[in-house]
């Protein structure tokens, strides 16, 4: 009994039993489907039939298996989504940093922040093309103001969070605002920074995917779109939506990854727990 209470006491095992609840779902469900005659046709697979439409060399369009198309689309929607992610990263943290710096350029720039925020995303995309000319510069673009708001409302959040006593102790020691900033408020904020990261990482990701759905061209979002139209096989559509949700948790846990390799004081708190 012990062993057992242990067994469920551990950070996996909740993991584990969620994905056997939802695995045992999806097949309950594809059941009921595939014994209801529907139009169109049914659309909801086995988790086997998907697994086999990964692994199957059955060409279906242009001599590629399904598999080989959704890999040549995620290779060129991940890459305007990482360049994007990147750009966002910098001046979402170098806008905080401005704005820690000099109280005008905060109240300057917040309430715009908070107004591209609220800017839903399908409608983001037909005013940053107008604007850019280009798609290919626009799906960037898209995924950068993406990622720019959560790391700069967070990373501006970490520097607020600042304890007086610490401006005091720097001032004490005749520190200048370079100082101040370089041993104090950036590495204090760092915690901040990688929960911005964490945010805007699956997002940058869902995105660009979405945007791919409007714009057209090669990306997983177009493909997206032609695989719900019928243009190929349904088992597409569904290899993307789990490579989606596959790289979108990735994304978050190599952010977690990075946090706990470059932050000490995470490893130190897990010490703490054990």
């Amino acid at each position: 009994m012990n062993k057992l209470k242990r067994l469920t006491e551990t950070k996996y095992f909740m993991t584990v039993l969620w994905i056997v609840i939802i695995i045992a779902l999806w097949e309950i469900f594809a059941f009921i489907v595939a014994a209801t005659k529907r139009t169109p046709e049914n659309i909801l697979p086995h988790l086997t039939g998907i697994m086999e439409s990964v692994m199957s060399d059955r060409t279906i369009n242009g001599g590629q298996t399904a598999i080989q198309m959704v890999m040549e689309n995620a290779a060129a929607t991940l890459s305007r989504a990482g360049i994007g992610y990147v750009v966002g990263i910098v001046c979402g943290f170098v806008l905080a940093l401005l704005m820690s710096l000099w109280k005008p350029i905060e109240k300057i720039a917040f309430p715009y922040l908070m107004l591209i925020q609220m800017i839903p995303i399908l409608g983001m995309a037909p005013i940053i093309n107008a604007l850019t000319g280009d798609i290919a510069v626009s799906r960037v673009a898209i995924a950068a103001i993406l990622t720019f708001y959560p790391v700069a409302t967070n990373t501006l959040a970490g520097f607020k969070a600042v304890q007086r006593e610490k401006h005091e102790l720097m001032y004490s020691y005749a520190a200048n605002k370079f100082q101040i900033y370089t041993k104090t408020m950036i590495p204090a904020c760092i915690p901040y920074f990688f929960t911005g990261l964490k945010i805007s990482a699956p997002m940058a990701i869902t995105a660009s995917i979405l945007v791919d759905t409007l714009q057209g061209g090669i990306g997983l979002g177009c493909l997206l779109s032609q695989a719900l139209k019928g243009a190929m096989t349904r088992y597409v559509f569904w290899q993307i939506v789990f490579f989606s949700a596959i790289i979108g948790i990735l994304s978050f846990s190599v952010m977690g990854l990075l946090e706990y390799i470059l932050c000490p004081y995470k490893r130190t708190s897990k010490k703490e727990k054990e």
